[in-house]
């Protein structure tokens, strides 16, 4: 594995990234981005269209259509069999801008970025600690 990698990509992270879409592997992490913190659980590619494709499964007829449209792009995915990876998916994601609560605080969110967007990473993942009352 080389350490260096185009397009303004860390190479360990885009090895991360080919790991969960190549051998299912999942790695919570946290990224910086941009200013902003963004955590949650690395997923495939084609872990994550599927996820999003369930999303719009029992809607509308144009719902219906993004489902499928979202299924096959989880199919093509899978079959390319790219070794380059120029998107990283999470899933239980929570983007952190400054010290305030996470956007969004509630339910279970899919994100997608660039890789060539992040400017760092550490593994693992940031949990807001229940507060006790006292």
């Amino acid at each position: 594995m080389s350490l260096e990698s185009g397009a303004n990509k860390d190479a360990i992270l885009e090895f991360f990234v080919q790991a969960a879409n190549k051998h299912d592997f999942t790695l919570d992490i946290t990224l910086n981005v941009n200013g902003a913190v963004v955590t949650g659980t690395l997923v495939s590619a084609k872990d994550y269209f599927d996820a999003l494709s369930e999303n719009f499964e029992d809607g509308s007829d144009v719902a219906q259509k993004l489902s499928e449209e979202l299924a096959k792009a989880s199919e093509s995915v899978e079959e390319s069999g790219s070794s380059e990876a120029n998107f990283i998916h999470l899933k239980n994601t929570k983007v952190y801008c400054g010290d305030s609560k996470p956007t969004p605080s509630k339910g279970k969110i899919l994100w997608r970025g660039k890789l060539s967007e992040v400017d760092g990473f550490f593994l693992g993942k940031i949990s807001e600690s229940k507060s006790s009352s006292k």
